[in-house]
């Protein structure tokens, strides 16, 4: 039998990323290990289209990997993977990475065709560029008004065992004067 007809065997006739039946295609999941049914998926050309043409991506179609990730395959689960960081700035796909659990080697193997992970990996930096990290020590350049206190953070204060916003690569957090504030890191220099 050969890889089509084990796959449609497989999938019961449907795209196992939408459900969709009609003109369904092998689909090979690079990098290729084993060149067997575990490397390959079936899929609809529509899926197909939009996976290997960045930013034709139909949102609500890919709603669908909200249940095409937990599939059994292991190559149905990295396609959706993928899929789903490509979508990573919708709330819906942060939501199922952060629910998703692979071994290190489907890990490895998803994170392969991730589009540049690097490209989204937020660096927080001081006044002079020096990258900061958590629990770094930072001291004020500027004098701050605290929003709504009466709080000014003068030039000078040290700020220890800093936060980092993992959200916004301008915010990092830390006690000034016993309180918890959120800092611009423009205005803090790495000690």
């Amino acid at each position: 039998m050969d890889l089509e007809h084990e796959l449609l065997k497989r999938s019961g006739r449907k795209c196992e990323l939408c459900g969709g039946i009609e003109n369904l295609k092998v689909f090979k999941v690079l990098p290729i290990k084993k060149d067997d049914l575990s490397d390959n998926i079936l899929t609809c050309s529509l899926c197909i289209n939009q996976i290997e043409n960045k930013g034709t991506e139909n949102v609500n179609h890919w709603r669908c990997l909200n249940e095409s990730v937990w599939n059994e395959n292991i190559a149905v689960q990295v396609v959706s993977f993928r899929m789903l960081n490509r979508l990573s700035n919708e709330s819906w796909p942060k939501e199922l990475l952060e629910m998703i659990y692979f071994d290190d080697e489907t890990l490895i193997w998803a994170n392969a065709g991730v589009e540049n992970a690097d490209e989204k990996k937020i660096i927080h930096r001081d006044a002079n560029g020096v990258v900061l990290s958590t629990g770094d020590n930072v001291v004020l350049i500027k004098d701050l008004k605290v929003k709504g206190s009466s709080i000014v953070a003068k030039q000078g204060t040290a700020v220890r065992n800093i936060r980092l916003d993992h959200e916004n690569e301008e915010y990092i957090e830390g006690k000034v004067d016993g309180q918890q504030i959120v800092i611009i890191s423009k205005y803090v220099k790495k000690t």
